[in-house]
């Protein structure tokens, strides 16, 4: 049980830390990127709604309660991550409005990112007796790796900050925006063409 409990907390990890994990790591980018390393507890707060999310999709998916064609599921999550950033940029000048629909966005959008890696968990977690050792592990370890992406994040927003003395709208727009390009050449790449 215990060896089951690691290998899913390892594969959660991998899922946010892997170098194909992109997609994940701009939504947590554009989600922190309106908040400070002081603000670490809110932080906690909105990566952990995502979890939620993101979990209870996974969880639905793979006990089959809801199905969702593979080609728009990832359609579906650039195109989150577009929105969140668009969101970023036209609220720019409202910080607490935009850290509260953070919120709403983090629980939402990660509803639909839970479904992105439902076909592979799905067949991996089949053949188990009972899938709440598998999910737990694995929702850890994406919790973990989101807390080292969310540190990086800071850290890099700090160092900006810091050395090239930028301001903090500054910081979300710039943040928001190379997330928003990259996402829309994503959501065109990955747009689900007669389906």
């Amino acid at each position: 049980m215990m060896r089951d409990f690691l290998f899913y907390l390892n594969l959660g990890w991998e899922h946010i830390i892997s170098w194909d994990a992109l997609d994940h790591q701009l939504f947590v980018l554009v989600l922190v990127a309106v908040y400070s390393y002081k603000e670490w507890r809110k932080i906690l707060i909105l990566i952990t709604a995502f979890t939620i999310g993101h979990s209870i999709t996974l969880a639905l998916c793979i006990l089959d309660i809801i199905r969702i064609p593979a080609n728009w599921v990832e359609f579906l999550i650039p195109l989150t991550i577009l929105l969140t950033a668009l969101d970023n940029i036209l609220m720019r000048n409202k910080p607490e409005n935009l850290m509260r629909m953070n919120y709403y966005l983090a629980l939402i959008f990660g509803l639909i990112h839970g479904m992105g890696f439902a076909n592979t968990a799905k067949m991996m977690m089949s053949s188990e007796e009972n899938i709440t050792v598998p999910l737990l592990g694995f929702n850890i370890g994406l919790e973990l790796g989101q807390v080292v992406v969310v540190l990086f994040i800071l850290l890099v927003e700090f160092l900006s900050f810091k050395i090239f003395k930028i301001k903090k709208v500054q910081w979300i727009v710039f943040a928001s925006v190379i997330t928003l390009l990259i996402s829309l050449k994503i959501c065109i790449e990955r747009f689900p063409l007669g389906a």
